[in-house]
């Protein structure tokens, strides 16, 4: 058993990182895609087919890569927690699989390509907190199993998807990636939901902060300002530096390390086999790809 699903995983040989958006709108210059082959080459920019990528266009050339063997990183969360309150959104949800989540997000959002920011607030205080008006903040730091285990090996500290306030916050993004996930489920398999699939893509979650660290990025300073900080740090995944553009944003610099680093790390059994990742988490929370 063991053995096939090494054997399955080892079959990608093209990996890509998406820094992904929850902004409202229909175009997100905060969307980035970067593609990398087996070996050691630079990962390369995809340009979007308009001026910026939309979420409806990052699923559309996901779908067409659905036969590629291709191992693709989002950089959101694909759940909410679950296992330490016993529902998604206590009092509104009560399946414990996250596909119904992810259903129930579709279902209740009508902000355009597949954003989620309405949907948020329209529970601010209930479930997500959006500032100082929705009580103590306190009260809404719920975490996943992944996220604690993260948090409790001192790899920093995870967001919630309940904070909806601030730059860094992953609410949104993580909300409306939920929603790519639905348009996904069936088409394309999204791991741990779903076992590696013998060919074809497998989507993945992954951290960036969890590349910027293995690239030697020091805490507090995982954006990568300059192509000479990208190539630094290329080169402690065993990549080839990127050569081209003179100036990048911190999401092209952040979709470029982490698919190199997700090439780096595809054949690591810990980080598809993590020690606390049971088959409830893996149903109702998913995991971070990176946390063993």
């Amino acid at each position: 058993m063991a053995g096939d699903a090494i054997g399955r995983r080892n079959h990608f040989t093209r990996f890509a990182a998406i820094d992904w958006s929850g902004a409202r709108g229909r175009h997100h210059p905060g969307i980035a895609l970067a593609i990398c082959a087996a070996g050691r080459a630079a990962p390369q920019l995809v340009a979007p087919p308009g001026r910026a990528w939309s979420r409806g266009g990052i699923l559309d050339w996901l779908l067409a890569q659905r036969e590629t063997p291709l191992l693709v990183g989002f950089d959101f969360s694909f759940s909410a927690p679950f296992m330490t309150r016993g529902a998604h959104l206590p009092g509104e949800t009560d399946a414990p699989g996250a596909r119904a989540l992810w259903a129930y997000v579709d279902r209740h959002s009508a902000d355009p390509d597949l954003g989620a920011a309405a949907f948020l607030e329209e529970r601010r205080g209930r479930h997500f907190y959006l500032g100082a008006a929705d009580g103590a903040k306190s009260a809404f730091l719920h975490y996943r199993a992944c996220e604690m285990r993260y948090n409790d090996a001192g790899g920093g500290k995870a967001s919630t998807v309940y904070d909806a306030i601030g730059a860094a916050q992953v609410a949104k993004a993580s909300f409306a990636g939920m929603r790519l996930l639905h348009h996904l489920d069936g088409r394309i398999p999204v791991w741990p939901f779903d076992p590696v699939p013998p060919s074809g893509a497998l989507v993945v979650e992954i951290y960036t902060t969890i590349a910027a660290r293995a690239a030697g990025v020091p805490r507090g300073r995982a954006k990568l300002r300059s192509i000479a900080a990208l190539n630094a740090a290329l080169a402690r995944v065993d990549s080839a530096p990127h050569a081209g553009e003179t100036w990048l944003d911190d999401h092209a610099t952040d979709a470029i390390l982490a698919s190199a680093w997700l090439r780096a790390s595809a054949g690591r059994d810990d980080l598809w086999h993590p020690s606390a990742l049971t088959p409830d988490i893996a149903d109702s929370e998913g995991w971070t790809f990176g946390i063993p």
